[in-house]
């Protein structure tokens, strides 16, 4: 029987998306809850599954090669509409699951279980969930074990979000920075009007090269020269009031 689609499918599908974990390589960290939730509930199959638009994806797989499967015959389809534990003693005997492929051929799924992995708005993702191909039931140890594998997932789907942000804004820092760094090397200045020439062959005036590749704050001030040609009436009384800044006069 296949499952029905979440109400919130596109908040859902948009929340996975935003890890951007699908189709990654495997790492270490999410075997190694594989490897636990298969250890703790003793059985010889562990995924950790994320639903996506088709198909189920799994980010660790113990104890099977396949990498995904369709969705719609995906036991985790089932498991993403509670936020509850999904226990299934004996797939033959459960309507729901009784034809499905996954039960009649390979890998012959008799038993399953399965807790959500819920983000942190409530999204469900998809699951860790333990498989055999025997019929069984969790204690309750084994199944609150694996509620906390669950959340263990998500928090290292949180970290690794946050460590690939922290990655883009050091690049974008640093490419920030590469265009206000301290200006060297060889600059192309016009000998007439003194606009600089920049990397991308446009001319702009010095204060506006000078904004865009430097950290200096500009101020207007007219120099000595200037000043007294421009303004003789009260050049004399600038240099007066200011001798340090008006009394070096360029010939």
């Amino acid at each position: 029987m296949e499952a029905p689609i979440p109400e919130n499918e596109y908040a859902r599908l948009k929340s996975l998306f935003s890890y951007e974990i699908l189709d990654t390589p495997p790492e270490p960290q999410f075997d190694d809850l594989t490897y636990l939730a298969s250890h703790i509930c003793n059985v010889p199959i562990a995924l950790i599954s994320l639903i996506d638009s088709s198909r189920q994806w799994f980010k660790s797989a113990r104890g099977i090669s396949a990498k995904e499967t369709d969705r719609n015959i995906a036991f985790c389809s089932h498991a993403i509409l509670q936020q509850q534990l999904l226990e299934v003693p004996d797939a033959l005997q459960d309507e729901r699951f009784a034809d499905n492929p996954l039960v009649t051929r390979e890998p012959g799924i008799r038993f399953y279980a399965g807790a959500p992995l819920q983000a942190p708005r409530g999204d469900i993702l998809g699951t860790i969930c333990v498989i055999d191909q025997i019929p069984r039931q969790l204690n309750p140890h084994q199944q609150e074990a694996l509620h906390a594998l669950s959340r263990q997932v998500v928090s290292l789907m949180e970290l690794r979000r946050h460590i690939k942000q922290r990655e883009q804004l050091i690049t974008d820092l640093r490419a920030a920075y590469n265009k206000v760094k301290v200006l060297g090397g060889l600059l192309p200045i016009c000998s007439e009007c003194k606009s600089i020439r920049d990397g991308e062959g446009y001319w702009k005036r010095v204060e506006e090269y000078l904004q865009t590749h430097s950290e200096a704050k500009l101020t207007h001030r007219f120099c000595p020269t200037c000043a007294k040609r421009l303004y003789p009436e009260i050049y004399h009384k600038l240099l007066q009031d200011h001798p340090e800044e008006y009394g070096n006069l360029q010939e």
